[in-house]
């Protein structure tokens, strides 16, 4: 008797169907992210592996499986949503506008130039990719018959190496007793402007290719006409203005609760409300949901409640969200390969050519950074060693450019075949840092002694 006839299809959406793959994912997860920290990688790479191992399941039929079926898979997601959410909330509560004042111009021009020549060298890439060598033309085709020009396209695989996160940097950088230093303190500072500069960028090219995430209870015509840009801008300079008057009164209001109550459970539950409703909200306005999650962080930074706020916010996520996120990226890239699915739609396999761009893509990702941001610290007088060194820490890459890609994927502005090159630039990028990282440091403490 064949296996799939003792399977209830019935049985297969069950609600508890969920349990399983989720319990595989969290444990799997956990153990390999332990992994990766012992060899200091960054433990969402252990998620994204723990996902690819799960995903392993999708080589067995549907019919024959009940592991990961598009019940359970749908689930999943719905999960990996709110992680998304929570991540972006968790990065804008811990952002330290104080020191973006600080370090001011240094640090703008740094992240200007760290987003600037890694956005033109992804769109170039694309762009050649997509004019010369005709990649996927059927993608391409797909989305001019929607009304979406290539270029949009094009563009938002620039947007996706712009993304950067200098957790790894920070981390060498304090074992080498450098974090204090200017060289520190700047690109610690350049990193949290390069992120909102980045999340700014996502809603603006997601919202002008009027994509599947653009999207609201209302309908604003989209296209290339200027009135529609012009009219889209208008609209998303309303909503950060709404943000900004009504984000005066709840910063004080958690000001006034963290003295009040501190560390009472209402306080984070009324955080995690606010920032599900600012999420609501900016897509309202035609600006992806992570953005109004990320505005909403950043009204709750620096009050007197941010640092338990974030606290338990971190833990909510990381026990069961952020995990399940990751994972579910990762399953996704089985459905770039042509494997599974996740709603029951057939996907094609990666191209030669389309590998053979991802792997210029993730090339172009790690000289963008350290081109642009090395520039940028050399224009405002770091010499030409410590400039390098501050290129090579803006290299780094985790869950935000993950995010940002993921947001491409679920819009229809790329490919979902992107996602496994987007593994390949964190995992090299995550190598390379704090190893460059460490030999310039040495080097530059030679020739100091040297002289």
């Amino acid at each position: 008797m064949q296996l799939n006839s003792l399977i209830d299809e019935s049985f297969t959406n069950e609600p508890y169907m969920i349990l399983l793959p989720l319990g595989l994912i969290l444990i799997v997860g956990k153990l390999l992210s332990l992994l990766m920290a012992k060899i200091k990688v960054p433990e969402v790479v252990g998620y994204l592996l723990g996902g690819l191992l799960v995903g392993l399941f999708y080589f067995i039929p549907e019919e024959s499986q009940f592991i990961l079926t598009d019940y359970s898979v749908e689930g999943i997601n719905d999960l990996a949503k709110i992680g998304v959410i929570l991540i972006l909330f968790e990065a804008g509560i811990t952002t330290n506008l104080g020191q973006i004042r600080k370090q001011g111009k240094s640090s703008m021009i740094i992240t200007s130039l760290g987003v600037i020549f890694p956005l033109l060298l992804g769109f170039l890439c694309a762009f050649m990719f997509r004019f010369f060598g005709h990649m996927d033309e059927e993608f391409y085709i797909g989305l001019e018959s929607a009304g979406t020009s290539p270029f949009y396209s094009d563009l938002y695989y620039g947007v996706i190496l712009t993304a950067t996160s200098v957790s790894i940097t920070v981390a060498t950088l304090k074992e080498l007793g450098k974090l204090e230093g200017p060289i520190g303190t700047s690109l610690v500072s350049a990193a949290i402007i390069d992120d909102v500069i980045g999340i700014i960028l996502l809603s603006i090219v997601i919202s002008l290719s009027g994509g599947e995430e653009a999207t609201a209870p209302w309908v604003i015509p989209t296209g290339d006409s200027a009135w529609s840009i012009v009219l889209l801008i208008l609209i998303m300079v309303l909503f950060f203005a709404i943000s900004i008057g009504m984000g005066i009164g709840v910063h004080k209001l958690f000001d006034w609760m963290g003295r009040k109550y501190p560390h009472h459970r209402r306080i984070p539950m009324l955080s995690l409300g606010f920032c599900f409703l600012w999420a609501f909200v900016a897509e309202i306005f035609h600006i992806a949901d992570i953005t109004g999650a990320y505005v909403a962080g950043l009204i709750l930074a620096n009050t007197s409640a941010s640092h338990y706020i974030d606290h338990r916010v971190e833990t909510t996520a990381n026990v069961l969200f952020t995990p399940v996120f990751f994972a579910s990226v990762a399953l996704k890239m089985f459905s770039s390969l042509g494997i599974g699915s996740s709603s029951g739609e057939s996907v094609n396999s990666i191209s030669g050519l389309f590998i053979g761009f991802g792997l210029v893509w993730v090339v172009a990702g790690l000289l963008g950074k350290v081109l642009g941001a090395g520039l940028g610290a050399k224009i405002t007088g770091s010499n030409s060693k410590d400039s390098l060194i501050v290129g090579i820490g803006m290299m780094a890459r985790a869950e935000v450019v993950i995010v940002t890609a993921q947001e491409g994927v679920d819009s229809g502005l790329v490919e979902a075949g992107i996602i496994p090159f987007t593994l390949v630039l964190i995992l090299v990028s995550s190598f390379l840092t704090p190893i460059l990282l460490r030999f310039l440091s040495k080097e530059k403490e030679e020739i100091v002694k040297g002289a």
